[in-house]
């Protein structure tokens, strides 16, 4: 992990009893996030963020001791998952589901993952937020989706909804892995039609 040499570390310290400038954090956890979705985490250094962020190394170790703890704190701080629209059926929302994940957004919180990869075997913190930021916040949408068809008499009650929305994100993460990409809309499709529906609907 990349830290603060110890003449950085007191300098550092120094002005942490200094009131720091709230607005100039977005801009360090964005130059953060870019670089590690552009180059990956093993390549990602502080000198690179500040220099992304027009800023000076000590600025960002006034906020944060290293790499490390930057890149928790601004994979943290991603935006919360929006709701799924309710089409009033289980594959209407699962279709809803499967065009929301060729966005944007989406594409880059898997080229964020891919420059995890790496990182992760080694630091515990890192596969923590990934559960929660990634898989957690992919979770909580399915689960929106899965609850409603429960309500609806679609699935039966019962089902066990946790192994139901661990397959999706198991087989983007394994897609991420073999090709270097996220699937396209149509292989989500593919899944959610043959995979996730059926498995959902079938008699207990």
């Amino acid at each position: 992990m990349e830290r603060a040499t110890s003449q950085e570390a007191h300098e550092a310290t120094g002005h942490r009893g200094r009131q720091l400038d709230a607005s100039r954090d977005a801009a360090l956890r964005d130059a953060a996030l870019e670089l590690l979705a552009e180059i990956g985490y093993d390549r990602l250094s502080i000198d690179a963020v500040a220099a992304r962020a027009k800023a000076s190394k000590m600025t960002i170790y006034r906020r944060w001791s290293g790499k490390a703890e930057l890149v928790v704190d601004a994979i943290s701080s991603l935006r919360k998952p929006g709701e799924i629209p309710d089409t009033g059926s289980l594959r209407g929302d699962l279709d809803a589901l499967a065009k929301s994940s060729d966005s944007p957004d989406i594409r880059f919180d898997a080229q964020l993952v891919l420059g995890l990869v790496t990182a992760l075997a080694r630091d515990a913190e890192l596969r923590q937020v990934i559960r929660e930021q990634f898989l957690g916040r992919g979770g909580i949408r399915l689960r929106q989706v899965f609850e409603r068809a429960v309500a609806r008499g679609e699935i039966p009650p019962g089902r066990n909804l946790d192994l139901l929305i661990s397959v999706f994100p198991a087989l983007v993460i394994h897609h991420l892995l073999i090709f270097g990409e996220l699937p396209d809309a149509s292989f989500t499709a593919q899944v959610i039609n043959d995979l996730i529906l059926p498995l959902a609907v079938a008699p207990l």
